[in-house]
């Protein structure tokens, strides 16, 4: 199932069609509780960086932003840590794939990234400099949200886009706010269903 992702506040946007690569699907997978739906999309949230971070980065910072600007969208009020009676836990990784298909084998997550798909930061590892197509940087946004009381999980949903290398949406503020539009695209969606979120050119 393909949903067209909305217009959004993309300067980076107006030079797509300089690009001769197209920036592809984002390719979405949530997981909701069925019986706790009636607790999403409201309250107050803190958005933090996923357990077991070495700190937080500089790097994580607009994928964070991003995902609180979603959740206030939704119908969330951000708080502070103590105030919040959800918690949004946010974890991306960045890795290159080859013009070829192949991975990049370096595996370096960007803030609080716990290493489950595979990562790479890859920024300027394996770049085609050349012509015809053009390495793919990928970007995995993964969110989690909990009931701070309980520490049950809620929902957790994952965002997985790779655009060319070349592209304004591999740039990090324009990536950020792509791969956090289509995570919460016609949120909590169904639990376990994967689909494509189509980013327009």
């Amino acid at each position: 199932m393909r949903h067209p992702l909305p217009a959004v506040a993309l300067a980076a946007t107006i030079a797509l069609g300089a690009c001769a690569t197209p920036p592809g699907p984002v390719e979405v997978t949530r997981f909701v509780a069925p019986e706790r739906i009636a607790q999403l999309g409201k309250g107050t949230v803190f958005v933090e960086s996923l357990a077991g971070a070495q700190g937080d980065t500089l790097a994580l910072a607009p994928y964070k932003a991003a995902v609180a600007a979603e959740l206030k969208r939704l119908g969330y009020i951000e708080a502070d840590s103590t105030g919040a009676s959800q918690i949004a836990q946010v974890s991306v990784e960045k890795y290159t794939l080859a013009a070829g298909g192949k991975r990049s084998p370096v595996s370096v997550g960007v803030g609080g990234s716990t290493g489950s798909y595979g990562s790479g930061v890859g920024l300027g590892i394996g770049i085609n400099l050349g012509g015809g197509e053009k390495d793919r940087l990928g970007t995995t946004l993964t969110v989690r949200i909990i009931d701070k009381a309980t520490q049950a999980s809620l929902w957790e949903g994952r965002a997985d886009f790779r655009p060319p290398e070349n592209s304004p949406l591999a740039r990090t503020q324009a990536n950020a706010q792509t791969v956090a539009s289509a995570l919460f695209r016609e949120f909590p969606g169904n639990n376990g269903e994967t689909i494509e979120v189509k980013v327009s050119e």
